[in-house]
């Protein structure tokens, strides 16, 4: 009884371990995008009962302690703008869903045992995501439209469009978060055998360099001091990437 249960783990193991084909790929990958997708919906219906909380006391809240003033220009600029931050923040409130559908689509390129840490790698990937959210709304954004508020000439009034102001808010904030996805990017590139701790202390300089190019293109402001408030903490994050990195090598 031993054996045939020991034979018909084996023969389920390696079923298990088949290589998908292309095609089975591509199925695969449409079912974890819809399933993303149903999340998306599900937190934007859910963010949509809130809208007035979220762009009163939340998106226009920057603009108002920096005194911007914004309007509306469109005939239906408001409806418009409530549809995409419903549909921004359901991204956002279903973060652990598309996170866990990317890594169990990513999960047959790990090993078995690497398998079991998915959770936290959701769990973690989605903290950075929200980590970089946080850091762009409580730094870059105060910084960033104190400066845009306060240049120019007095006799120039700074009212800005409330779609452009929008745009600019949820664009830094997306971005930065996907910046701050850097340590899981470090940490799958390494186990797919592309990136080696050595490879990246070898080239720290290069990449300091093009951290501060980057950054000049990301930051909202066009002054240094905006550049710098973004590359110091993505300079940060290259190096807990090299520790990352390092420790998924050994785990390997």
């Amino acid at each position: 009884m031993a054996t045939e249960e020991l034979t018909t783990y084996s023969s389920s193991t390696k079923k298990e371990e088949k290589e998908m084909t292309f095609l089975e790929h591509i199925e695969e990958l449409r079912w974890r995008i819809i399933y993303s997708l149903i999340g998306v919906g599900i937190g934007a219906l859910i963010c949509w009962i809130f809208v007035d909380y979220l762009v009163d006391d939340v998106l226009l809240l920057p603009a108002s302690r920096v005194g911007l003033h914004l309007q509306n220009l469109k005939p239906f600029g408001q409806l418009m703008l409530y549809f995409e931050v419903a549909m921004v923040g359901g991204l956002i409130l279903s973060l652990p869903n598309v996170f866990y559908q990317l890594w169990k689509f990513i999960s047959p390129a790990l090993r078995k045992n690497e398998r079991r840490y998915i959770s936290a790698i959701v769990a973690f990937s989605t903290l950075c995501f929200l980590l970089g959210i946080v850091f762009a709304y409580f730094i870059m954004l105060p910084y960033s439209l104190k400066f845009v508020s306060q240049f120019g000439s007095k006799n120039i009034t700074n009212d800005f469009a409330i779609d452009e102001y929008m745009t600019i808010i949820l664009s830094i904030m997306l971005g930065a978060g996907l910046v701050f996805e850097l340590p899981m990017i470090s940490f799958f590139l390494t186990k797919l055998g592309i990136l080696t701790p050595q490879f990246m202390r070898k080239y720290r300089r290069h990449a300091i360099v093009i951290i501060f190019i980057a950054a000049a293109f990301l930051s909202p402001g066009t002054d240094p001091v905006s550049q710098i408030i973004l590359a110091v903490p993505l300079i940060v994050l290259y190096e807990i990437s090299i520790i990352i990195s390092k420790y998924s090598r050994k785990k390997s």
